[in-house]
């Protein structure tokens, strides 16, 4: 496991443990049935308080994947809803699971290039890139572009879950998504920082998704390092 992190864009410490165990679990890392560590333990190994354990626990008891039998502990139950502000996110470790994080790099509103695919109905967008990994290995760098008729995000109160973001602070719930896989040349924007140089050839995933209107209303694109991460795609 990795332990969890507080900056100004990071999701609550208890919500990242329940997202770190729901990745896990949909990753078959943590099985149905799977006696979890004594809360003492997990708690010192995420470096948290066992209060902050016990509330991703409460949270992800709720959701129906943890089950608390008094005086024998806690287990996981696979059948659950791990419907989570990741869900959408498809890369993970190579071993599997991998807690998302992401560091801004620039924010900025401006008329939507040519070459992006058409989406939304306005001729301006948000532009959001940033440096992404996977608990705290770097695999890659990606490009949001959010349609401004769906709002304009603010740097200052973005989290490192775009989705959650969107909800919070535009009303905006991102629906269903469909993405195209391939490879690509890094951009040349990619910092130091990812490993990769600029032109090399990645894994590379494009992205369009949809709120409640017919249109798309973002486009993203990632590029992603194929040593490091992995694309996967579960059907249920």
């Amino acid at each position: 496991m990795t332990s969890p992190r507080q900056s100004p864009q990071s999701l609550p410490i208890y919500v990242q443990i329940a997202e770190l165990l729901t990745r896990d679990i949909v990753a078959g890392r943590l099985i149905d049935g799977e006696r979890l560590p004594p809360e003492r333990d997990m708690a010192a190994e995420l470096g948290v308080s066992v209060g902050t354990l016990r509330k991703s626990l409460r949270d992800m008891g709720e959701k129906g994947l943890i089950e608390s039998v008094q005086g024998s502990g806690n287990y996981v139950r696979a059948g659950g809803d791990t419907g989570t502000v990741y869900a959408m996110f498809r890369l993970e470790l190579l071993e599997g699971g991998g807690l998302p994080r992401a560091q801004v790099l620039s924010v900025d509103v401006m008329d939507k290039p040519a070459d992006l695919p058409a989406f939304g109905t306005a001729t301006r967008a948000t532009r959001i890139r940033r440096l992404r990994s996977l608990n705290d290995t770097i695999m890659g760098v990606e490009e949001i572009w959010l349609d401004a008729d769906a709002g304009i995000v603010s740097e200052a109160t973005m989290s490192e879950s775009l989705y959650a973001t969107y909800r919070k602070d535009l009303g905006l719930w991102i629906q269903r998504a469909e993405d195209r896989v391939s490879l690509g040349p890094v951009p040349d924007w990619a910092p130091d920082a990812y490993g990769p140089r600029p032109g090399d050839t990645v894994g590379y995933i494009e992205r369009l998704s949809w709120s409640d209107a017919p249109a798309p209303i973002e486009f993203s694109r990632t590029w992603f390092d194929p040593d490091r991460a992995v694309y996967v795609q579960r059907l249920k």
